[in-house]
């Protein structure tokens, strides 16, 4: 009932920048919350940075003070602005729609490599 696209995904070298952005459509009026969550292979599913519809945010220690988590609400959209990159923040990305149930989007790759 909710759909999630994402973009923004690619290889960057380690001190560079990324943007990832998600777009929310269907029935949307419910949701409380969106996000992003991130998972290398062989690893758990982690958080990486969470915001309310009342605008409040939460990050994981490892991203704090590089990642920043925005959105628009109008255009239904979440970003989040990923700088200085390291290489432990290679995985796959994905964007999540918090409401009943929880959707998740289909996952961007994010590689940082030299």
């Amino acid at each position: 009932q909710v759909q999630l696209v994402e973009s923004g995904g690619g290889l960057v070298q380690p001190g560079g920048s990324l943007r990832l952005s998600c777009v929310a459509s269907g029935s949307t009026s419910n949701i409380y919350a969106m996000g992003w969550y991130r998972q290398a292979p062989g690893k758990q599913r982690e958080l990486v940075a969470l915001i309310t519809s009342a605008g409040s945010t939460n990050y994981a220690d490892a991203v704090k003070g590089r990642f920043t988590i925005s959105s628009d609400n109008a255009k239904n959209t979440v970003y989040l602005q990923m700088n200085s990159l390291k290489l432990e923040d290679t995985a796959v990305y994905y964007c999540t729609a918090h409401s009943v149930p929880m959707y998740w989007g289909q996952g961007t790759q994010v590689t940082v490599s030299s």
